[in-house]
């Protein structure tokens, strides 16, 4: 009987010393998760086929917020309501590998998407880069996306 009260009470202490980081953001223990907080889109690429297009972001805006469990992302443009879009859902992040659900867009065909992506960390710069593959929207193309942080 000892002996198993034993084992249950060390089982126990050993539950309660387990990590307590979110499964869903890996991150160094004592380091602060990098991915956390509002970043802005300064450079888009989009290659699809044979074509490449580089986004102009002089007269629109787009940021992400990213907390513990979920993303947001919003776009504008600095003169109209026109060209405003906006999308958020749930994502994954274990190293370099980041996966985004997207569960809230206006464009239904976009809805509860999937997608992987590999992500750098430079100070105060983040590199996201991927495959976007939509076949409801006839989307399949690879995106290089450079954001900077927004204090």
């Amino acid at each position: 009987m000892k002996q198993s009260l034993f084992t249950l009470m060390l089982l126990g202490l050993v539950a309660c010393q387990a990590t307590e980081s979110n499964p869903q953001t890996q991150e160094k223990e004592g380091e602060p998760n990098p991915i956390l907080g509002t970043w802005q889109l300064v450079y888009s690429s989009i290659e699809q086929g044979d074509s490449l297009q580089i986004k102009d972001f002089s007269r629109t805006q787009f940021i992400k917020i990213i907390n513990e469990t979920h993303f947001a992302f919003f776009n504008q443009s600095d003169s109209s309501a026109e060209g405003f879009y906006a999308g958020a859902g749930t994502y994954t992040l274990e190293g370099t590998d980041y996966q985004e659900t997207l569960s809230f867009i206006a464009s239904p065909e976009w809805r509860n998407s999937h997608f992987e992506f590999k992500l750098e960390f430079r100070g105060d710069t983040l590199v996201q880069f991927g495959e976007e593959d939509v076949p409801e929207a006839g989307i399949k193309r690879h995106i290089v996306e450079k954001y900077f942080r927004v204090e």
